[in-house]
C-alpha cells in the first residue's frame, strides 16, 4: 500500500484557516542549514538539491520493499519545510532583515524507512546527478511536541497576521510559546502559484 501523506496524517497537513493545538510526533528529515535571504541563489540550489535526494530515496525504498511483505511498499513524497530563525545580529536589529535568516530547508522521511538505506542512497544520488552540494545534508530528527499551527493563504510577508491568530488562541489556551523560532510547511509551489494563492502551514512549539 502507498503512504499519502495528505491521508494518514490530515491533521498535520490539511489544517484549516482557523489556529489550532495540535501534537506532532517525532519526525525524521534531509535538511540542510544555510543563512540569508531565501530569495537568492543558494537557497533556491538548496531546493534544487533536497528534491532528488528525496525522489532518490523514495526510489530506494520502494525497490528494498519489493519482496517483503511491509504495510507501506511506497510513499508520496512529504512537502518542502522550513524552521526559520535570525543570526544574532538579527536578533538585536529594529527591523527585519531577510540577509540575516538563519534557516534549515528539509523534506521529511517516514519512520518506514531503515535508516540504514539513506546515506548509501543519497551517495548514489550525488554521484549520478552531480550534486556535490548533497554532502551538506544532514539527518536531522525532532522529538515529539505540542504546537500552534494554522494555514496561512497568501505571501509569506503577510504571514505576521496569521501567527497573530495563533498567538491568540494559545494565549486562550493559557499556554506560551516557546521561542521565535517557526517552522513552515509548503503545500505550493512559489514557483508555479499567484502569491496570493500560496498555502503555507505555519507552526511553533508551545508548552
Amino acid at each position: 500500500m502507498k503512504y499519502e501523506w495528505r491521508k494518514q496524517e490530515k491533521e498535520l497537513y490539511t489544517t484549516k484557516k482557523q489556529p489550532m493545538i495540535v501534537n506532532v510526533p517525532a519526525q525524521k528529515f534531509i535538511s540542510m542549514h544555510g543563512v540569508g535571504n531565501p530569495n537568492g541563489p543558494e537557497f533556491s540550489q538548496k531546493i534544487q538539491t533536497l528534491y532528488p535526494a528525496a525522489y532518490g530515496i523514495k526510489a530506494a525504498y520502494k525497490k528494498y520493499a519489493v519482496d517483503k511483505n511491509l504495510e507501506y511498499d511506497d510513499y508520496v513524497v512529504f512537502p518542502l519545510e522550513g524552521v526559520w530563525s535570525l543570526t544574532e545580529k538579527g536578533q538585536q536589529m529594529d527591523h527585519l532583515d531577510k540577509n540575516e535568516f538563519s534557516y534549515d530547508i528539509m523534506i521529511r522521511v517516514p519512520d518506514f524507512v531503515p535508516a540504514a538505506l539513506i546515506q548509501p542512497t543519497l551517495d548514489t544520488v550525488r554521484d549520478k546527478k552531480d550534486l556535490p552540494a548533497i554532502n551538506e545534508i544532514e539527518i536531522k530528527e525532532f522529538p515529539e511536541m505540542e504546537v500552534g499551527q494554522i494555514l496561512h493563504l497568501g505571501k509569506y510577508d503577510d504571514e505576521p497576521a496569521s501567527f497573530q491568530k495563533i498567538d491568540e488562541l494559545v494565549s486562550e489556551q493559557e499556554k506560551r510559546r516557546i521561542s521565535k523560532i517557526h517552522r513552515e510547511i509548503y503545500l505550493s509551489d512559489a514557483r508555479r502559484v499567484a502569491p496570493e494563492k500560496l498555502k503555507t502551514i505555519l507552526r511553533y512549539k508551545i508548552k
